[in-house]
């Protein structure tokens, strides 16, 4: 089992920044993969940005260029700074953590607004 608390979300104007932190509550060193989903309203859920253990990252197209994962086993913290940002990118953001197929956890998501 692993507990994930979102943090950092809030409103921004066009072109403005902000960065996510997620802290999970066992050693993220131990999970394969850590990535940020997002949900706008009455659209579905997506993978935006996710990262290997190895530190492989991905990326969607749409923030590609824009936003970047990282994670800091140290502080079992994994983050999403998000630069350039749209009123697209509007969405309640989540935290997963993958660890194997059919086990993986989430967090109570957190508002991101982009708006002036």
């Amino acid at each position: 089992q692993v507990r994930l608390v979102e943090s950092g979300g809030g409103l921004v104007q066009p072109g403005g920044s902000l960065r996510l932190s997620c802290i999970t509550s066992r050693s993220i060193s131990s999970i394969p993969t850590m990535a940020w989903y997002r949900q706008a309203p009455e659209k579905q859920r997506e993978l935006v940005a996710a990262i290997a253990s190895g530190g492989m990252v991905h990326y969607i197209d749409s923030v590609r260029d824009r936003f970047t994962i990282s994670r800091d086993n140290a502080k079992n913290t994994v983050y999403l700074q998000m630069n350039s940002l749209k009123p697209e990118d509007t969405a309640v953001y989540y935290c997963n953590a993958w660890e194997t197929v059919g086990v993986s956890y989430w967090g109570q998501g957190i508002q991101v607004t982009v708006s002036s």
